[in-house]
């Protein structure tokens, strides 16, 4: 009955996590059964802010069972964030405060790396964790990303949201498909490593 309550919540917190959100989403209570079981559910909802076109991505939710502590530090650990987003081999923080952090991210492909930078902007009172591309920097491989992370406490459990949306140089067609496994990898990765303790 708990977990019930929880996947309801979930679905009201993706309507409700944002107001500049512009494609509000609602759970199914078929997708609600599938949290209640493990499983990450999947949904073709990218995040708002995409101002460069439209990008490719998705909006993933997903039952942890850990303390919402724990699920909050893996994600602002952005030096060790390698190992929970796909092909990232490297993050390192170039500038940091309370509200805001520059991670300078590189991802191997095959033989080659790539180097980009992203702004996020951690609000640990609201569980959420903004995070978009800074253009203004060099950026090699994407034009745009940008997404967020909504934590929200769920009885002994956290529902965990993921949302992400990318423009890259590369042609759509060869990278349709990446960006939504790319969802479900991290995650996984994420939910493994907060219930492993962090």
């Amino acid at each position: 009955m708990l977990m019930n309550r929880c996947a309801l919540l979930v679905a009201l917190l993706i309507v409700a996590g944002s107001a500049a959100q512009a494609n509000p989403v609602a759970l199914s209570d078929t997708q609600r059964v599938r949290l209640e079981h493990g499983e990450i559910v999947v949904l073709d909802v990218l995040p708002p802010g995409g101002s460069l076109g439209r990008g490719q991505g998705g909006t993933a939710v997903t039952l942890v069972n850990a303390p919402t502590e724990t699920v909050w530090r893996v994600l602002v650990d952005y030096p060790h964030h390698s190992g929970l987003y796909p092909r990232v081999t490297s993050a390192e923080v170039l500038e940091a405060d309370a509200d805001h952090a520059l991670v300078r991210y590189v991802i191997g492909l095959g033989p080659f790396s790539f180097g980009f930078h992203v702004n996020n902007y951690p609000d640990e009172a609201r569980g959420r964790l903004v995070w978009r591309l800074d253009r203004d920097r060099e950026n090699s491989l994407f034009r745009d990303t940008w997404g967020y992370w909504q934590v929200e406490s769920c009885g002994e459990s956290v529902m965990l949201t993921y949302a992400m949306a990318a423009r890259t140089a590369l042609p759509a067609f060869l990278t349709r498909g990446a960006e939504r496994d790319g969802l479900v990898e991290t995650l996984k990765a994420v939910r493994e490593r907060a219930e492993q303790g962090g």
